[in-house]
């Protein structure tokens, strides 16, 4: 799926990132093979999902350790925005970015609420992993996204209740779930599921809301 040269570039990304981790918590996983499974092949499971999704900027909500982004934006060499509100995490992985030599990504330390004020329907693709439930996520994302853009979110195996939850939403929200796809990765044991919704109407209540607003009240 991916080059050998995209694919060291991505584990010399990952080693600066574990090296960063000793003094700023970027990331709980500190062995570098855990890591480049959990994290390097875990970001990448969605890669057919991005190929697919339309022309345009991906933002990774949520970013942390810039996961998926990264690794997503080395793939495609789509434009890619990393956005995450604790600056010193932002910071650090434009330092790890530059030090790499990883263009086409950048960074935003702010909230996805203030962003969505900020750069209105201005993205493609918005990714999300280990951020908040589906319900949250589709709301969150909603605002960012462009007409026929795409929220591609990284779920565990015990989704179901997300699901129809947020299937309540979709009309709300101007979304609709246009795929749902179960992998494994390579240990055999780690289950995950890609959830797809597409943006297809304006979302129905004014959006953004407050940030935090959407974790406390989550639409029902």
């Amino acid at each position: 799926m991916i080059t050998d040269e995209q694919q060291s570039l991505l584990e010399q990304y990952l080693r600066e990132v574990l090296q960063k981790n000793e003094e700023l918590n970027l990331t709980t996983i500190t062995s570098f093979e855990a890591a480049r499974m959990l994290h390097l092949e875990d970001s990448l499971l969605a890669l057919p999902e991005v190929l697919a999704a339309p022309e345009g900027v991906l933002v990774d909500l949520g970013s942390g350790g810039g996961f998926p982004g990264v690794p997503l934006a080395v793939a495609t060499r789509r434009e890619t925005t990393l956005v995450d509100s604790r600056k010193k995490k932002m910071d650090a992985i434009a330092a790890i970015l530059e030090a790499c030599g990883i263009n086409g990504v950048q960074t935003c330390a702010m909230r996805v609420e203030e962003l969505a004020l900020d750069q209105p329907e201005q993205y493609a693709v918005a990714t999300a992993r280990a951020l908040s439930t589906l319900p949250v996520l589709l709301e969150l994302a909603a605002p960012l996204l462009l007409r026929g853009g795409k929220l591609i979110a990284y779920k565990g195996p015990e989704c179901a209740d997300e699901i129809d939850a947020a299937a309540q939403l979709e009309s709300k929200l101007g979304m609709r779930q246009t795929s749902i796809r179960r992998a494994c990765l390579s240990d055999g044991a780690t289950e995950r599921t890609i959830v797809v919704y597409e943006k297809y109407a304006s979302p129905q209540v004014k959006l953004p809301r407050r940030p935090g607003v959407a974790q406390k009240r989550p639409y029902a």
